[in-house]
């Protein structure tokens, strides 16, 4: 599928993957609607691209009216919707008994039932165009970490979403895709790094290849490639593809031994930062939420 011309809606449009991919499909001149809370970066990401061929949508994922009112403006801006990325994504921090147990629901909140919002909302005009959707899963639907129990569960829902969907909208003519990444190096994993040493020190600790972070570039060339060809999956960097597919072994009790390891040092003194922090997930994130619940926007 040409990239030229067509109509593309990122949620999460404003930061990190997002933007690098709205940037780099813009150059081939696509049309983008981005959506985001932050409207502050959403302003800044809709001068960097150029409001000739980019608007930004202030829009809350969790809020399905908002985003009918996304889907609509597309239309009323561009005159069609050709693709949807269902980017828009947060992380929480801390085990089970230590994470605020709102954080935990926000987190499922946004991965979930905000891409059953996107779908919702985009899929009447996706039927139109004979469009397609790439729903943005992880690596961690297929591989657990400890103290990231809200966002393993998000990306494992959010995969099989995406199987049920396929099947729902194939006969319209509607391709479903879904993207698995390993660590990018996004504001997501840089704040977690920021504000836990513990995370930092979990990476390192990871069985190799769970361990290695990879470069934004890559993961919008695989983005961009898998609208191109509207794939059915998409993996950064390759070898997720090879996790997805020894899942069971990964999860296996031989699988987890090497995790099992440091998790009664480790996870102890992860949920001590989270506790100092006073939050659950990223200062970028509680502001987010404090601005949409001023109205801000």
């Amino acid at each position: 599928m040409a990239i030229k011309d067509q109509v593309i809606l990122i949620t999460g449009g404003a930061r990190g993957i997002g933007l690098e991919t709205a940037k780099a499909l813009a150059a081939q001149g696509a049309r983008l609607v981005l959506t985001d809370l932050d409207s502050p970066a959403l302003e800044e990401a809709v001068a960097a691209i150029g409001d000739d061929a980019c608007t930004g949508i202030v829009a809350d994922v969790t809020d399905l009216a908002a985003m009918e009112g996304a889907v609509a403006s597309a239309v009323e801006r561009f005159g069609r919707l050709d693709v949807v990325l269902a980017n828009a994504g947060i992380a929480s921090y801390g085990s089970v008994m230590a994470i605020d147990p709102a954080a935990f629901q926000r987190t499922l909140d946004i991965n979930i039932t905000g891409v059953f919002n996107t779908a919702r909302a985009a899929i009447p005009e996706l039927e139109k165009t004979k469009g397609y959707l790439l729903v943005v899963s992880s690596l961690a639907a297929f591989a657990a970490a400890p103290g990231l129990a809200a966002y393993n569960a998000s990306k494992a829902g959010v995969e099989h979403f995406a199987n049920a969907l396929r099947l729902e909208v194939s006969h319209l003519g509607i391709a479903v895709g879904c993207a698995h990444m390993s660590w990018i190096d996004t504001p997501l994993v840089q704040d977690a790094k920021k504000d836990l040493s513990t995370f930092q020190e979990m990476l390192t600790k990871l069985p190799p290849p769970l361990n290695k972070t990879t470069d934004v570039d890559a993961c919008v060339k695989a983005f961009v490639k898998g609208v191109e060809k509207r794939s059915r999956h998409v993996y950064c960097p390759g070898w997720v593809r090879g996790a997805g597919l020894n899942r069971n072994v990964i999860n296996s009790a031989v699988g987890n031994l090497p995790i099992l390891r440091f998790v009664p040092d480790l996870l102890p003194r992860m949920d001590a930062e989270v506790r100092a922090l006073g939050r659950s997930t990223s200062a970028r994130n509680v502001a987010n939420d404090q601005r949409k619940a001023a109205g801000e926007g």
